[in-house]
């Protein structure tokens, strides 16, 4: 109870909520980096000089979730006669738990400091922390990182050395600066970090990427719009679109549909997968799902272009609650089944990062939807693909802020990983993205469309594919140390 007390009038909580939301206007769709290290700045600095760091901590973190991950309310709108009126409580909620993971931490770090600058620095190291927790704790969520508002910016290039957790970095490391040096230093310290930042990522991009491979991709996009998408009538008009739409004139090695393009079962295609076989005209990447048994996957699957099913990716990080109830089977052990997955509620999880392969292509890793939001998934392979394929359905994200945020992500991997990565939306936004994360070719939100175009060539394998997050954590906790430390009395 004593970290909880001391709260703050309800004003100054207010000001701290706007401070948050202010800083959030640096992700996209909104793209104004600088807002989020001076509005975290100001954050920091009064959460410092706070009698408990933890109150504005919690505010700021409710306006930046509140914002940024405004988009959760979608699903619930895709039927809103029955699941409109859990909006507003899953939105807070969320952002809740997202604000918590900035004012536990920052708020314990700060009341061991024993100074101003220390508490600040100390609060700054915590929010790194946080971000690379949020990632791991509860299966994950490293959504809304303060790093990611730098995907627009040169900056970001910096990824291919440190990570996602590298930018987050950087970020509260501006933020922080304030509370540490007088105006004037702190200024100038802003400047040089930020100009340092900007010109090593200019130095990256400068390097010229190899000329793209002779592998032609058509990747294909239905627009089924989700309310739409599993009615019978309509799933037969969106399965012609994808028909059409791989059998167009031009020349391909592979056509990628979208993750559950079709609303049947992998068990259930064998009639039609001669018609699928033929309109691909190439090896044939589709989103689908299947059953073994009474479990049921979110999986790909590879279609030769003789209807022979070859590789099968078991999508193996599920959305809890949304694919899945967490401890379902456990409860099922208790004789409560409503929720188990070994009876065909919800989906089950494939056994792990995978690489597939298709005759003619570069062996690739397959990621549906939500894993490609977790970088440490790109890191545990035993072998380097060629590429990344990312097969999602942001249909259920709305079209404002949430699949620009998804596509930002999937840049920042591209970046991260020096490979490039090729992404198949239901409704948008489907894109050819090459190693430096820039977007060569796209389809927009609400588009029937193909893209059809050379896959890029990789680069070598980036430092933090070899390093990983570790650099940024060890940076974090000495940071940390440095502002716990307390000198002993002469």
């Amino acid at each position: 109870m004593r970290a909880l007390a001391g709260r703050p009038p309800l004003r100054q909580l207010g000001a701290d909520l706007s401070l948050g939301l202010i800083a959030a206007l640096g992700l996209p769709p909104f793209g104004l980096w600088i807002a989020t290290p001076v509005a975290l700045a100001l954050v920091i600095r009064r959460a410092s000089r706070a009698s408990n760091a933890f109150w504005p901590m919690l505010a700021a973190g409710l306006g930046w979730f509140c914002l940024s991950m405004h988009w959760i309310v979608e699903p619930f709108l895709v039927e809103p006669e029955i699941h409109g009126w859990m909006a507003p409580f899953a939105l807070f909620l969320l952002a809740l738990g997202g604000a918590l993971f900035w004012a536990i931490p920052a708020g314990w770090a700060a009341r061991l400091a024993t100074d101003a600058p220390r508490r600040a620095l100390a609060i700054a190291a915590a929010l790194v922390l946080s971000d690379w927790l949020r990632g791991w704790i509860f299966t994950g969520l490293p959504w809304s990182l303060t790093g990611h508002v730098w995907i627009d910016t040169p900056v970001a290039q910096t990824a291919a050395w440190t990570g996602a957790l590298g930018l987050s970095l950087s970020t509260l490391a501006l933020a922080v600066l304030p509370s540490l040096l007088r105006p004037v230093s702190a200024a100038l310290a802003a400047l040089l970090l930020t100009c340092g930042l900007w010109l090593g990522g200019m130095a990256r991009l400068a390097q010229p990427l190899p000329p793209d491979t002779q592998t032609i991709l058509r990747i294909v996009q239905p627009n089924a719009e989700q309310h739409l998408k599993w009615d019978p009538e309509w799933a037969a008009i969106f399965f012609q679109r994808l028909l059409d739409l791989s059998a167009a004139p031009g020349s391909r090695d592979l056509v990628v549909w979208p993750e559950t393009a079709v609303n049947f079962l992998l068990e259930d295609a064998e009639p039609v997968l001669p018609a699928m076989a033929q309109a691909a005209g190439a090896p044939l990447v589709m989103g689908i799902q299947r059953r073994d048994g009474s479990r049921f996957f979110n999986s790909l699957v590879t279609l030769d272009t003789d209807a022979t099913v070859g590789q099968i990716y078991d999508k193996f990080h599920l959305v809890p609650f949304g694919e899945y109830i967490p401890w379902g089977d456990a409860l099922a052990q208790l004789g409560i089944g409503a929720f188990a997955a070994q009876q065909g509620n919800g989906y089950s999880a494939g056994p792990g990062p995978a690489i597939m392969a298709a005759p003619g292509v570069p062996d690739f890793q397959p990621l549906i939807c939500y894993e490609a939001i977790f970088p440490q998934h790109l890191r545990g392979l035993d072998q380097r693909p060629g590429w990344l394929l990312q097969a999602t359905n942001d249909a259920w994200f709305g079209q404002f802020s949430g699949p620009y945020q998804h596509l930002a992500q999937a840049r920042l991997r591209a970046i991260e990983s020096g490979l490039p990565l090729v992404r198949a939306a239901n409704t948008g936004i489907s894109a050819v993205i090459d190693p430096h994360g820039h977007v060569r070719q796209s389809l927009g939100l609400g588009v029937e469309g193909k893209i059809d175009a050379p896959l890029p060539a990789s680069l070598p394998g980036t430092p933090w594919m070899r390093w990983g997050d570790a650099p940024s954590i060890l940076f974090a906790l000495l940071a940390l140390a440095a502002a716990l430390f307390r000198r002993k009395p002469a």
